[in-house]
């Protein structure tokens, strides 16, 4: 859970369960076995769901939130809601710790 591709990931299937793809399409950044590892860790910790969608040819898998997953986007949201108020702060803060010290 403590990972941000579990948030992004949590936070795109709030909206609706996805197809692995479209995960993928939906996260920037996040290569297939990144995605892949953290669909596995959120299905094995009771988040998220995987389907088959076995009457589709070929069969799909979809993913979705489990009535736990759902519990927690609220907690995700705000902290979403601090760091969109709080990254000037947090940008101003790394550069003055990156600023070389005096002598």
């Amino acid at each position: 859970m403590a990972s941000k591709w579990s948030a992004l990931i949590i936070g795109r299937l709030e909206e609706r369960a996805h197809r692995f793809g479209e995960l993928r399409r939906a996260v920037p950044g996040i290569t297939q076995k990144m995605l892949t590892q953290t669909l596995r860790g959120l299905e094995h910790d009771g988040l998220v769901d995987r389907t088959v969608l076995a009457h589709k040819r070929p069969p799909q898998v979809e993913y979705s939130l489990t009535d736990l997953g759902h519990t927690v986007t609220e907690p995700l949201a705000a902290m979403r809601e601090w760091t969109e108020r709080h990254l000037p702060d947090v940008r101003a803060a790394r550069l003055r710790f990156d600023e070389p010290t005096p002598g």
